[in-house]
């Protein structure tokens, strides 16, 4: 009933106080303080303020009828059915109204555009690469779950070397460049039984290098220059940066949000395609030789590195392809960049690993399978003996060829 078309006007309505089943007549009232409940069991109407009312269903201009509840009231409902009640209510409580709702749900997403639009207008104003905006903006999480997802696409069902002397001979010398590289948290260095001489940063601060660079390299100075040339890349992000580009901005953005992303099965075969820019590597060595300096090993083995690369021209590269050294092949010219590390100068120095630790990071991944020269002398480094009184094996069907590689 209407008793009243103004702002006196009461309301027909069923209440419940959520206690029993039972449902009892009311007279409901829209007050200047609140929603009043007048019961023909209590003397003073119960009141519901308006900031505590919430509705079954959004208020609209066509309304005739509302579900309330009040935190005022705790499990109690009211049902009020006259027409004009619910037009009235959504102008005294407008958060009730459907456009207060749809504005509501609708604000995360206008702030998530909102936020899309600041970083663009941030790229286009600084003149940054939209890929190395988004990769800054990757949570730590979202970084160290990527680096997983490219591990283990990258390097397959390849052994991860496990030696424990040669583990601990690589932590220590980790241990020295990480904490030189002034980076928050340690790199974390895989070797990964491949007959592919190669390095790779990783996102989340991981750096997987191979069996053959380390059997390659004539001292663990050398090492060192690569892992801090490594580490130089994870320092500016250029795993992210590079992957949010072969991705796609999109995935990259889904990636910032907390996504997983729709290709990171594949991520470690786009990061292993990935070539950086010229002026990236050239970054990247800057880093190298400041970490060298600041853990006083000395540079001296990364130039080798390079000198012995300039000799040997293809040695260095994969046997399969023929291609140079990833790390190495988009880098600048090899002159130049011995050049630089010459220039450095002399400091303090001291032997990255000693002797008997260099030795044990050699032999990381165990000895040297038979038909394998990942030396690169020319030799197998581990022939297998020769019985001239035993006939050769019959082959069996299922028996895969023996290709003297891993890969």
């Amino acid at each position: 009933m209407v008793s009243d078309p103004g702002s006196t006007a009461s309301f027909y309505g069923r209440f419940s106080d959520g206690k029993t089943a039972a449902a009892t007549d009311a007279e409901v009232r829209l007050g200047a303080k609140g929603v009043e409940i007048k019961l023909p069991t209590s003397a003073l109407p119960l009141l519901w303020p308006y900031d505590t009312l919430s509705a079954a269903e959004p208020l609209t201009e066509y309304a005739i009828d509302a579900l309330l509840t009040s935190t005022a009231s705790p499990g109690a409902s009211l049902f009020a059915t006259e027409g004009t009640f619910a037009r009235r209510l959504a102008v005294k409580a407008p958060h009730l109204s459907a456009h207060s709702q749809r504005w509501r749900h609708a604000r995360p997403w206008i702030g998530v555009a909102a936020l899309i639009g600041a970083v663009s207008i941030a790229i286009s104003l600084l003149d940054l690469s939209p890929s190395h905006a988004i990769a800054t903006l990757l949570p730590d999480g979202a970084r160290e779950k990527l680096g997983s997802h490219v591990i283990a696409s990258m390097t397959g069902e390849r052994r991860v070397c496990d030696d424990a002397k040669g583990l601990a001979a690589l932590n220590t010398l980790v241990g020295k460049l990480s904490k030189a590289s002034g980076s928050k948290t340690q790199f974390k260095v895989s070797v990964v039984d491949w007959d592919l001489l190669n390095a790779f940063a990783v996102p989340g601060e991981h750096i997987i290098t191979t069996r053959k660079l380390i059997a390659k390299a004539a001292s663990a100075e050398e090492v060192a220059g690569v892992l801090a040339h490594e580490m130089g890349h994870g320092l500016d992000l250029h795993p992210e940066t590079g992957l949010v580009r072969a991705i796609g901005l999109s995935a990259g953005v889904e990636l910032m949000l907390g996504g997983s992303g729709g290709t990171l099965a594949n991520l470690g075969v786009a990061l292993a395609a990935l070539s950086y820019s010229r002026e990236a590597e050239r970054d990247a060595d800057t880093h190298a030789l400041r970490i060298l300096k600041n853990a006083s090993i000395p540079a001296k083995g990364f130039a080798g590195f390079f000198r012995r690369l300039q000799q040997q021209e293809g040695g260095f590269g994969d046997s399969s392809t023929g291609k140079a050294f990833d790390a190495i092949s988009s880098h600048p010219n090899t002159s130049e960049r011995i050049a630089k590390i010459e220039a450095q100068g002399n400091y303090p120095a001291k032997p990255a690993l000693s002797p008997a630790e260099w030795t044990s990071l050699k032999g990381i991944c165990g000895a040297p399978l038979p038909g394998r020269d990942d030396d690169g002398d020319g030799q197998d480094d581990a022939p297998a003996a020769k019985s001239p009184t035993k006939p050769p094996a019959t082959p069996q069907k299922g028996d895969r060829p023996k290709t003297g590689r891993d890969i």
